[in-house]
């Protein structure tokens, strides 16, 4: 029996290395940046904080997971994290444009009540979304070799978590940033949000 060759072998030293790292954490942050001013001249700059931060949190644990399977960062986890990115602010630009729809809706209404209307109206929108999206990427995972694997691997991860993330941490980010302040309407007017008429005991 022949035995077997490695058809090919490969070996990074530590300034390769460390030039991966630098260039992965330096896109990271510009996309960062860019996804900030996106959200701020769409939405409104109270808007901003809570995309980003969301964003922020989906890549810390996409790559502190990946960490603890102890997978390789490469150059193919890094185009998964950023395509992570993506996703997760697309996720977050849905739920935060239902929520710029329902403050022209909802007159009066508490800041905490417009955000539990609009979540409610956007889950299953996101459930829908998301489901499919990682059956496909189980596919991948299941019967791909090599970089597909570890790139629909860390997608799984990162859809997961940016699905949970715009629902859980980037929305109610924003109760903080916005509540009681007024926040720039589709039609270029500015309104606060009220709070909730709590009537009076009898």
């Amino acid at each position: 029996v022949v035995p077997a060759t490695p058809l090919r072998s490969e070996w990074i030293g530590p300034k390769a290395g460390a030039q991966l790292r630098d260039a992965a954490i330096r896109s990271v942050l510009i996309s960062l940046v860019l996804i900030m001013a996106y959200i701020a001249f769409r939405f409104d700059l109270r808007f901003a904080p809570g995309a980003v931060i969301g964003v922020f949190h989906d890549t810390i644990i996409t790559i502190g997971i990946l960490a603890l399977l102890r997978k390789e960062i490469n150059l193919t986890t890094v185009a998964a994290i950023l395509t992570v990115v993506g996703y997760s602010t697309n996720d977050s630009v849905v739920v935060y444009d239902r929520i710029r729809e329902n403050l022209g809706k909802l007159r009066g209404v508490g800041f905490e009540r417009l955000l539990n209307v609009s979540l409610s109206e956007t889950f299953s929108r996101t459930i829908i979304t998301g489901g499919p999206t990682i059956l496909s990427l189980l596919a991948f995972f299941v019967w791909g070799t090599g970089a597909l694997k570890d790139f629909a691997l860390t997608l799984i991860i990162g859809v997961i978590v940016g699905t949970y993330s715009s629902i859980y941490v980037a929305s109610p980010l924003l109760l903080i940033f916005g509540e009681g302040k007024p926040v720039q309407s589709r039609a270029g007017s500015t309104q606060a949000a009220k709070p909730a008429l709590v009537p009076a005991p009898k």
